[in-house]
């Protein structure tokens, strides 16, 4: 994308935002790939390190080697490293200080906008928090980081209250996403007047129904991703270009906007 075009187009999305009243911004893996986290269905992902068949609820609830296998890829494939935020985090942090953001809608589990510096109950989670281990008989929940230690002496952690089976506190393939999470990013993206993509080739459902409920409602539509998605030809504004690069650029142009 030449120069010209790609600053063209980030002052109108930040005049998009600028004339909003309920802004959504709903992310991505292509978001956080940035920060060095692997993505899932790219090249390299981890969906071509590990079969996805073999990481559904029931093998994980079933069998004790695929606990073992799940636990190994959380481990070994990236997704457990201390990633930091990078400047599309950082964006749509201040786009919340500015008072322009209504709520992110995420898939991803990494907690990084709340690193970043949103607002806990402003993010609403779709698939989960890696931050999280929850045991599937008590319910009972403790950090992450309360139980990797034991992996050190344990080959699989179970629950130190009831025995029970640990869980990493994120949707699994044959798991439904959290009742609360997807009632709150429906509503939100029903009421929004601009829902902006960041990083979301908007292949996995439902999060990916939630542009629909945006435009179906008459909000405008911003998609910011590398590559194609299914919601393209509805775009107000496409940007097919980096989220940190991209989303800075809108950020600075629509304070500009708001100076007088």
């Amino acid at each position: 994308m030449e120069a010209s075009e790609f600053d063209y187009l980030a002052g109108r999305v930040a005049d998009l935002i600028y004339q909003a009243g309920r802004v959504v911004v709903f992310t991505g893996a292509g978001i956080s790939t940035e920060s060095g986290i692997p993505d899932f269905r790219g090249t390299g992902g981890i969906w071509t390190k590990f079969d996805p068949d073999d990481f559904t609820i029931q093998k994980f609830m079933g069998s004790r080697e695929a606990r073992k296998l799940h636990w190994s890829m959380l481990c070994d494939g990236g997704l457990l490293r201390g990633a930091e935020p990078n400047t599309a985090h950082y964006a749509i942090a201040e786009l919340e200080k500015l008072g322009k953001l209504e709520c992110i809608i995420t898939q991803n589990v990494d907690n990084l906008h709340q690193k970043a510096g949103n607002s806990p109950e402003k993010v609403v989670e779709l698939h989960g928090n890696m931050r999280w281990v929850r045991c599937m008989s008590c319910d009972r929940r403790v950090s992450m980081e309360e139980v990797l230690p034991r992996f050190k002496e344990e080959e699989i952690p179970d629950c130190q209250i009831c025995n029970g089976i640990l869980k990493p506190d994120v949707v699994f393939f044959g798991e439904a996403l959290p009742i609360e999470a997807l009632s709150n990013a429906t509503f939100h993206s029903r009421h929004c007047d601009l829902f902006m993509v960041v990083g979301s080739t908007l292949v996995v459902y439902p999060a990916a129904y939630m542009p629909m409920y945006a435009r179906e409602t008459g909000a405008k539509l911003v998609i910011l991703n590398l590559g194609f998605t299914p919601m393209d030809s509805q775009a107000t504004v496409l940007i097919s270009a980096k989220a940190g690069e991209t989303m800075s650029k809108i950020v600075d142009k629509f304070k500009c906007r708001m100076s007088p």
